[in-house]
């Protein structure tokens, strides 16, 4: 009996012995995880801190938020509502940080922006780490969120005041929502409420993040239900109704309040269209310069060793029983964050990209390295000499290698003049052409050419009138109202493609356009130039803006290169039945009837197109030319 006695208690110390080390590695796991957290959203925010700005698209989201604020609406001009925001969602957040902290716009839309560009690394991390199973018996280290923090594009647009941040932002905490759900042993209906809610907010995320939205939802529908007390039939409804409530009912006052089905953004860039080729050089911008195949390849080939490690192996069964439950799994969730980007990809190449460099492409490239955003090293495969771990090293050792070569590459080179394709490094362009290293303020963007003669010239012609851009950037022409003047004066008009820096350094009172149309309705449904720099592929004649404003439409008064005969064609143009219900569905009070008659309308305004030539716009519309042409 004491040498029973004896030998048990051997045992136990062994046991403990035995349980130290497992127990300091697995301490050791978890801190090197952290770690690499920490490490990782402390690298992205320094990086991104140093590249601080607020782009000139930025400051277009706060021309909105300061009529919010002032109980304008979210309109872009008073009394004309055009929403030229992409991403509602990102309005509503700068809008309701700038109530609460009642700081300046530029530096809440700044410091919101790179939190949600960091939090976005936090969730990826754990997204990932949840889908390797933990920190349990293995290392997890950083290596697709290194590849993405590395790209200088990712690290400016982490600050420049646009959605960037937020979209992948959503994506993340999405994906790391997703693969709880998928690996949960007891799904809870009001976490799975929360989840679809969540994904059904990506239209007002990012229209385009519809797409990755349907699927996550797709997905949480077909897959099996949890317990619920009133059955499987009506958790499945309430699913739909959760989802949709908030972009439904979004949707239905978009189209009755703007007319639209969609942001007049879209409308501008013809969203629909399609550039393939420009959208091919778009993408080779990006993947060229940096070489962002290597680490691409390198991190696939890493996924695919460490989920065969994990036993993810796909062993196709097709009875609807099977594809159910696999809906709710890691890998039904890796596929569809893989097929999304992929999709995505395929998207932006076909509209064309962006005239700003990697833009349009980082929630793609997020959601391509999700699955890989760290990577796994178990312990075993290290204690065995597996060849495995060896190419996993090697892996994470080339990833890095590659993220500090790219993070010191400056893609484009050409500064202040923008090349044949239409893409330019955005951060570099305006801080080279303020002569500021970090443009963030409205009034950094007096410095850029033509701004402070605007500004002065608005306020010596108190009269108001027509400010339209000249071709030497020094100085603006100034198209004067008629007389007799108003008192108070007729308002002032500005006609130029910079929205942003041009809106946030005049009063709300002044009226800000584009020839593109992002702020103008007129010029977005504008037929789109077939060989028009990509982004900017439109372009209005200021002869329809004399009209629309009501300037003096005779010279001398008006700019010597404009012609009153185009003037006056424009003027008939403009009296086009079709025309005119477009600009009266943004222009006249919003009624309950102009509301209903909108909501109605919203389709065939969004695809109603004039012609930017007077002449052939009469044609169009079968109106009598002022001046027909000679009969031959």
């Amino acid at each position: 009996m004491v040498a029973e006695r004896e030998s048990s208690e051997d045992e136990r110390l062994g046991s403990a012995e035995q349980a130290r080390p497992a127990a300091r590695f697995a301490a050791a796991s978890r801190a090197t995880f952290v770690g690499g957290v920490v490490l990782t959203a402390a690298l992205f925010a320094i990086g991104a801190w140093q590249r601080r700005w607020i782009a000139d698209d930025g400051l277009i989201v706060l021309r909105t938020v300061r009529n919010l604020l002032a109980g304008n609406g979210p309109v872009f001009n008073m009394d004309e509502r055009v929403e030229t925001n992409t991403s509602t969602a990102w309005t509503y957040i700068v809008w309701f940080f700038s109530w609460v902290t009642q700081a300046r716009l530029e530096y809440v839309v700044l410091g919101v922006a790179l939190v949600v560009s960091v939090l976005a690394m936090v969730f990826a991390m754990l997204g990932t780490a949840r889908l390797w199973g933990g920190s349990t018996g293995q290392l997890l280290i950083p290596a697709g969120v290194l590849v993405y923090i590395a790209l200088p594009p990712a690290r400016d647009y982490a600050t420049s005041g646009l959605e960037s941040g937020l979209v992948i932002c959503w994506v993340g905490l999405l994906w790391w929502l997703m693969i709880r759900w998928s690996q949960a042993a007891v799904v809870r209906v009001p976490g799975l409420l929360g989840l679809v809610f969540l994904a059904g907010l990506a239209p007002l995320v990012r229209p385009e993040a519809t797409l990755i939205g349907v699927l996550a939802l797709g997905m949480i529908f077909l897959a099996p239900m949890p317990q619920f007390r009133f059955g499987p039939v009506v958790l499945r409804a309430l699913i739909v109704l959760v989802a949709g409530l908030v972009p439904v009912a979004y949707q239905i006052w978009r189209m009755g309040y703007y007319g639209l089905p969609y942001p007049n953004t879209a409308v501008a860039k013809d969203a629909g269209g399609a550039k393939w080729g420009q959208g091919l050089k778009y993408l080779a911008d990006l993947v060229g310069p940096y070489y962002l195949w290597i680490p691409l390849l390198v991190l696939l080939v890493a996924g695919v060793l460490a989920a065969m490690a994990h036993g993810f192996r796909v062993k196709p069964t097709w009875s609807i029983a099977a594809i159910r439950s696999w809906f709710r799994s890691p890998s039904a969730v890796v596929v569809m964050v893989l097929l999304s980007g992929v999709l995505l990809t395929v998207y932006a190449v076909r509209v064309g990209g962006d005239f700003m460099h990697g833009r349009m492409l980082l929630t793609q490239l997020f959601l391509l390295l999700l699955p890989v955003a760290v990577v796994p090293i178990p312990v075993r495969a290290f204690a065995a000499r597996d060849w495995s771990f060896a190419v996993l090293l090697v892996a994470l050792l080339g990833t890095a290698g590659w993220s500090l070569y790219a993070a010191s590459t400056t893609a484009i080179t050409t500064g202040t003049k923008i090349s044949a394709s239409g893409i330019v490094d955005e951060r570099v362009y305006y801080v080279l052409n303020t002569g500021h290293d970090h443009p963030i303020r409205a009034e950094d963007y007096l410095d850029y050419p033509r701004m402070r003669a605007m500004v002065n010239d608005i306020a010596n012609n108190p009269n108001g009138g027509l400010l339209l851009n000249s071709p030497s950037f020094t100085f603006w022409y100034l198209d004067p109202p008629p007389q007799p003047i108003p008192e108070g004066g007729a308002g002032h008009t500005v006609y130029f493609l910079n929205l942003g820096m041009t809106s946030m350094n005049v009063p709300l009172s002044v009226r800000v356009i584009d020839p593109m149309g992002l702020a103008y309705p007129l010029a977005a449904h504008s037929d789109r130039l077939v060989d028009g720099r990509i982004g900017h592929d439109k372009s209005l004649y200021p002869d329809w803006v004399v009209v629309d404003s009501g300037m003096v439409d005779i010279h001398p008064w008006m700019p010597w290169f404009m012609d009153e005969k185009w003037v006056t064609q424009a003027r008939t143009a403009m009296s086009c039945p079709e025309t005119q219900a477009l600009m009266i569905s943004v222009r006249d009070p919003l009624t309950f009837d102009r509301f209903k008659h909108n909501l109605r309308n919203a389709m065939t305004f969004a695809k109603y197109r004039i012609d930017r030539v007077p002449k052939y716009e009469i044609q169009r519309c079968g109106l009598v030319n002022p001046y027909p042409e000679p009969q031959r």
